[in-house]
């Protein structure tokens, strides 16, 4: 693990002082596709790719006795699937009896969950585009809004196995309820084989980055982390680090802390080639360099 070139040591320009906040600016301007590597990326991965909605950071969190945690991942995970509409099974048995097919869909729909709300007294445009984050195509929002007083529209949907793969069928009742006052309320119920699916579509959760100090100790390492998980109620942590031991990082992983080399956060530092100090590079007293941003830039005056 710390062979692995991603935890060798950050470029001597970055100091121990400013190393902190350097990962937590970066942290705080990246986008989405640069977050989403924190929780895929890290080591052991924290969640799948395909599995993960939207992310958001959260930087230099409040605790308790005036402490604050490093950041805090907000992230929606994946767990239920629209099926597409040329999938869903039919439901429909035959006048001479129940086929083989229907006899499945009997069995996959033995249990009923009871009935959920996913939205309440919400505006026509906050209800559309609701169902539409969902998976619902324009015309299937339409017939769900259109739907009579207590009719439910029906669509197949898949849960997640222990494969990480959405495999496992459930059939879901939506409906609408309309107000007077022209909000609407959506409500689902869900039938399915042995597993009541988790959520409607996917769950909310969250991860604690922590950001540790070249020199730091394991032991200490540990003990800030567990306080700020105990404090936060967080269990799901990443270690943002720069250089660790291959014991260190085993023992991390045995105590559910998940790995990210610091290096892929190093913010670029604005250059000037003509008064760099790094002799080796191709591009070291070039008048005419291209190079406005770089990771190596060291003034002449620091170098030594």
């Amino acid at each position: 693990m710390p062979s692995n070139p991603l935890f060798y040591p950050l470029s001597d320009q970055v100091k121990a002082g400013d190393f902190r906040d350097q990962v937590q600016l970066a942290l705080a301007i990246a986008d989405a596709t640069m977050l989403k590597t924190l929780l895929v990326n890290c080591i052991p991965p924290i969640v799948e790719q395909r599995h993960l909605k939207t992310i958001s950071t959260e930087i230099g969190v409040p605790t308790a006795n005036q402490q604050t945690a490093d950041g805090i991942l907000h992230f929606e995970v994946i767990k239920c699937m629209l099926a597409e509409p040329n999938q869903p099974v039919e439901l429909r048995p035959t006048t001479g009896g129940w086929t083989r097919e229907s006899r499945e869909v009997a069995k996959l729909t033995r249990h009923a969950s009871e009935i959920q709300t996913l939205g309440q007294n919400l505006a026509l445009a906050p209800t559309i585009s609701l169902l539409a984050e969902s998976g619902f195509t324009p015309k299937q929002v339409e017939n769900i809004l259109q739907l009579p007083h207590d009719a439910w529209y029906k669509s197949w949907w898949y849960a997640v196995d222990q494969n990480g793969n959405f495999t496992i069928p459930f059939l879901r009742h939506i409906r609408t309820l309309h107000y007077s006052d022209g909000t609407l309320t959506i409500q689902y119920r869900d039938f399915f084989e042995q597993e009541k699916p988790v959520c409607f579509a996917s769950l909310a959760q969250r991860a604690l980055v922590f950001i540790k100090p070249d020199g730091q100790g394991f032991g200490e390492t540990l003990r800030q982390i567990n306080y700020q998980r105990q404090t936060l109620g967080i269990y799901q942590a990443v270690l943002i680090c720069n250089t660790i031991s291959e014991l260190e990082a085993r023992g991390c992983i045995n105590q559910g802390i998940s790995l990210y080399p610091a290096v892929e956060l190093v913010l670029p530092t604005r250059s000037d080639c003509t008064h760099c100090g790094r002799k080796e590079c191709v591009m070291n007293g070039r008048e005419n360099s291209p190079v406005a941003m770089c990771y190596g830039f060291l003034p002449e005056s620091e170098f030594v």
